[in-house]
């Protein structure tokens, strides 16, 4: 079991009643049993986890049904091991009032396997002109406000959120752009852009935002979370503000961990390598794991992103940004980061269940007893190959097909119900 939020990091066995922890307790002989009624899940040799927490995912309901469902999402989120997802405001119409929260909220109930956290809007629509009804939106279930997909529309609108968002004890997540820098780009700015031909993003575009966002947060006190950094410029700012006391979080996804601009020429354009922000060079991919190292990076996310088949089939250029990665990121931070990097295991749990929850304040990501049941089985030597085609989730756009991981979750319980096991039958 390891659950850093308890410090524990030990071989035990978990009881779970009624849809949370019972006990937790050293083995002992005879003591395997399940109670009457009951069900036991062996897990020897396995890590036992809190339930994983994906704090960046667009689920695309309502209204982008054809890309993603609450109910696949939900699915795809269960098979990769999240218990618990939030989503971005970015449907159609966009999550910028109440009636839509609680349709959210409404659906997951009816259809989602896994719990589903809405994020509101920071502005109506998220055009950046006029602030969503915060209140009402957290009042209906809402954990987070963002207009991601877009940054926050301007500084002052960015301070009337952050002063609002503090008054209901949420954090702010933006997307961190300047937009007047990355223009039209479609990868990042450096010598493999120029090779390529294709217009590129500059770093600078993202750490312009990631400045003025911090400034604006210092001054208005609210909880700043910077979504999937990107850059080394980026992540020292964030080190020099915490150390100046502002309140801020940041998060990383899988692909700007293990990818880099190179792999765009590497696979020939291949559009499932387009997201914004861009895959950045060698040197930002190695700052972003020493953050995963020293704290400076609070969590990782998968930034989940369905596309329909036919809107990335076109030219890099054309291509939305954008890939899914509920059911591989587990399997690429355990393979490229915790085996091949040093990731610690305990560093891990916190990543993707500790930090998101306690970031989100939603009561997840512990394992202790009276906790809610939700709960991450992984093998961390089971070794399978990246297959889209098996993948729960309606989309197929990813980067990672046909690759060779070490590290898969093989059950994942919702409130003490199994809702995803993999029988383990791909070769060790």
């Amino acid at each position: 079991m390891i659950d850093p939020a308890t410090k524990t990091d030990a071989v035990m066995d978990l009881l779970i009643v009624d849809g949370r922890v019972a006990e937790r307790r050293a083995p002992e002989k005879g003591r395997g049993a399940a109670p009457a009624g009951g069900r036991v899940l062996e897990a020897t040799g396995h890590w036992v986890c809190p339930g994983l927490v994906d704090m960046h995912v667009h689920l695309r309901e309502p209204g982008q049904e054809h890309k993603e469902s609450i109910e696949s999402g939900t699915r795809a989120a269960a098979a990769g091991g999240f218990t618990s997802v939030a989503c971005m405001p970015n449907t159609d119409p966009w999550n910028d009032g109440l009636s839509v929260t609680e349709y959210i909220v409404a659906e997951a109930r009816r259809r989602g396997v896994v719990n589903v956290f809405p994020i509101g809007c920071v502005s109506k629509g998220g055009l950046g002109a006029e602030l969503a009804e915060i209140g009402d939106m957290v009042r209906s279930g809402a954990v987070a406000v963002s207009d991601d997909g877009r940054p926050v529309g301007n500084s002052y609108l960015l301070r009337m959120a952050l002063e609002y968002a503090k008054i209901f004890g949420i954090p702010l997540i933006d997307h961190c752009e300047d937009r007047n820098l990355s223009a039209s780009g479609v990868m990042h700015e450096g010598f493999v852009s120029t090779v390529l031909g294709l217009k590129g993003i500059p770093a600078a575009s993202e750490e312009v935002a990631v400045a003025t966002d911090l400034a604006v947060a210092a001054m208005s006190g609210g909880r700043l979370h910077v979504a999937h950094l990107s850059t080394r410029g980026s992540l020292e700012k964030i080190r020099r503000a915490r150390a100046d006391g502002v309140a801020v979080t940041c998060e990383a996804t899988p692909h700007h961990l293990v990818l880099t601009d190179q792999s765009v020429a590497d696979s020939h354009y291949d559009p499932n390598m387009k997201m914004n922000p861009p895959l950045r060079s060698e040197e930002d991919r190695q700052a972003l794991l020493q953050g995963l190292r020293d704290g400076t990076i609070d969590a990782i996310a998968s930034d989940h992103a369905p596309h329909h088949a036919d809107e990335k089939l076109v030219e890099f250029d054309e291509a939305p940004f954008g890939i899914i990665g509920l059911e591989t990121t587990v399997p690429l931070v355990l393979d490229r980061c915790v085996r091949k990097e040093g990731l610690a295991p305990a560093r891990f749990v916190e990543l993707l269940a500790q930090n998101p929850a306690r970031i989100l304040g939603i009561n997840k990501g512990t394992l202790a007893v009276g906790a809610d049941a939700d709960v991450t089985i992984i093998d961390p030597d089971l070794g399978r190959t990246v297959d889209v085609s098996q993948f729960k989730s309606k989309a197929r756009n990813s980067p990672f097909h046909g690759w060779r991981l070490r590290g898969w979750p093989v059950a994942t319980v919702v409130a003490g119900r199994v809702v995803h096991e993999l029988l383990p039958v791909a070769t060790r």
